[in-house]
């Protein structure tokens, strides 16, 4: 008979965000996909909320940090 592994009680650990702002390289990384799917979020208005300086285009680590909070309410309902 398999030994079968019972996921832990705890909540996964999160990892602490950056204090600076946060580049559109910065977030495919964090959430380990494509740099296309960052843009294509702020296409579509679906990912966190970025805002422009200049032509560059930037995140806030708090308003990534809510918007990550949102996403797994809205998975959890």
């Amino acid at each position: 008979m398999a030994n079968r592994r019972t996921p832990p009680d705890n909540p996964p650990t999160t990892v602490p965000l950056p204090t600076r702002f946060l580049t559109p390289e910065d977030i495919a990384s964090l959430f380990g996909v494509p740099l296309e799917t960052v843009y294509q979020w702020r296409r579509k208005h679906t990912g966190p909320p970025g805002f422009r300086v200049g032509r560059h285009l930037r995140y806030h680590p708090d308003a990534v940090a809510q918007w990550v909070t949102d996403q797994t309410h809205q998975t959890a309902a």
